[in-house]
């Protein structure tokens, strides 16, 4: 598989949120503001990218030669884990106003479902370090991308006083989101 359709297929053919629907808690929880949903999509980013490279040297090198390819699971979700917490205190130390306003969401990205799937998805297709790479990152920047443009949506029906009272908040920003999954349901045919 070529490096660019790789990264057009993590990208925007099987983006996490919009085509797998996996990662939507923090999704719908950090899309209010434009600002807390790039500082969120840039950890989660980095977390994708690091956590594929390190999952792939640990399922290749320590659990397959060892035998204990059945525990990949828990060993992902340790890798996983620790690199949260490294972004935590990193955040916390160097920037404090995006730490608090990620809030409960930042630790939420050890169970956020989008960075296990593109691990796992990566030792499903055989992926070598680089390609792993490539997947991590790409589908990171695609998650990104996704809650940027629903806070961009989310901020602009705040901002519109004509919106029925029935669905503003939750239900706008969940039909917001299906709607735009249908949107990148055309990106099906590039790759």
């Amino acid at each position: 598989m070529g490096i660019f359709t790789l990264i057009i297929g993590s990208l925007l053919v099987n983006n996490m949120v919009l085509s797998k629907f996996l990662g939507i808690c923090a999704f719908l929880g950090v899309s209010k503001k434009i600002e807390t949903a790039k500082g969120m999509g840039a950890a989660v980013t980095f977390v994708m990218g690091v956590a594929s490279l390190i999952s792939y040297v640990v399922y290749n090198f320590i659990l397959k030669p060892l035998n204990l390819e059945y525990m990949y699971t828990i060993a992902f979700i340790l890798v996983i884990a620790a690199l949260v917490q490294f972004i935590e205190m990193f955040l916390k130390k160097t920037m404090p106003d995006l730490y608090k306003a990620l809030g409960i969401y930042l630790p939420l990205i050890t169970t956020n479902c989008a960075i296990l799937g593109v691990v796992i998805i990566n030792m499903n297709e055989n992926y070598n370090l680089f390609q792993a790479l490539i997947s991590g990152v790409a589908s990171g920047l695609g998650w990104m991308l996704s809650i940027i443009i629903l806070a961009g949506l989310r901020e602009r029906m705040e901002a519109n006083d004509k919106m029925p009272e029935a669905i503003k908040g939750l239900p706008a920003s969940l039909i917001t989101a299906g709607l735009m999954s249908i949107a990148f349901l055309g990106f099906s045919g590039l790759v």
